[in-house]
């Protein structure tokens, strides 16, 4: 009888297991990680997981319900701060310089992260990033306008889409916020984007056709950068963008709780944007 019970015990042993592993792949924990044509590493989940959050579960800065609320400027080449406003209706805007009145200007970005994947695999079946929504406001919290987009975030790296619409349609010529595991000094990485003539505009450059941006980035040191969630210890990432129109330039700071927490850009035309996080907010208790 002895026989017998260790006889089934060990035929069900590789039942078990099988079903343990089964059950990781359906709740959304168990993924691979590859890397895309874009030289990203993405998540990748078996066909049997339809989990609508299955991109989000391991996150450990951009959660379901978080808002990252970053402060801008911008910066001409001869170093005169602007901000934008619009023009009679919410189709057009203009820069305006920055005044202490505040009458209308655009003072802030919204980066919220959204629940699953399934406001985007409408349009792109095959979307794998978490979802994220962009709001920009005015000094008064106004916000007449945002867009969606998405970031990537595993083990092996953290890449996100920067805000693109209105004025910030100029960062698109930018490297984007990226960095890749190890995280240590030293490390080094590269990829490239085809960029179409949607994000010209002669207020800093027009062009026809595709531009195809090569990107290289590298961590260049560790830093604490004083910020408005106190002294954070930040991996420096500076980045360059080089095309046939020129090349700019991304100096990052990130912090593995935070995330990007200071995007200090340099754009096309000579100028500077820079976006710095001064609050983030868990929407979940804030409705509690």
């Amino acid at each position: 009888m002895k026989i017998l019970h260790l006889f089934i015990f060990l035929i069900l042993i590789p039942f078990v297991v099988l079903v343990a592993c089964k059950s990781l792949n359906q709740n959304g924990t168990y993924y691979t990680l590859i890397l895309d044509d874009d030289n990203i590493w993405v998540e990748q989940f078996d066909n049997t997981n339809l989990d609508d959050s299955r991109y989000n579960h391991n996150n450990t800065i951009f959660k379901e319900h978080t808002s990252f609320i970053y402060s801008f400027k911008h910066l001409t080449k001869d170093n005169q701060r602007l901000s934008f406003k619009y023009i009679d209706s919410l189709s057009d805007w203009k820069f305006q310089p920055y005044s202490s009145k505040k009458d209308g200007l655009f003072e802030k970005v919204s980066i919220t992260v959204l629940e699953g994947v399934e406001t985007m695999q409408r349009y792109m079946p095959d979307y794998n990033q978490t979802v994220i929504s962009y709001s920009y406001q005015t000094y008064n919290d106004f916000a007449p306008f945002g867009s969606t987009s998405g970031v990537i975030e595993n083990e092996k790296n953290v890449w996100m889409h920067p805000p693109r619409d209105k004025y910030f349609k100029i960062l698109e010529l930018n490297p984007f916020p990226y960095i890749k595991a190890p995280y240590k000094v030293g490390n080094s990485w590269n990829w490239s984007l085809s960029i179409s003539d949607f994000w010209s505009d002669p207020r800093w450059l027009s062009w026809n056709g595709l531009v195809k941006n090569t990107y290289d980035y590298e961590i260049i040191e560790k830093s604490r950068l004083e910020t408005a969630l106190g002294n954070l210890n930040c991996f420096v990432i500076k980045s360059n963008a080089t095309s046939r129109l020129g090349e700019t330039e991304l100096i990052s700071y990130f912090h593995k709780k935070y995330g990007f927490v200071r995007l200090d850009y340099q754009n096309i035309d000579g100028s500077r944007t820079i976006l710095e996080l001064v609050n983030v907010i868990n929407l979940n208790s804030s409705y509690e």
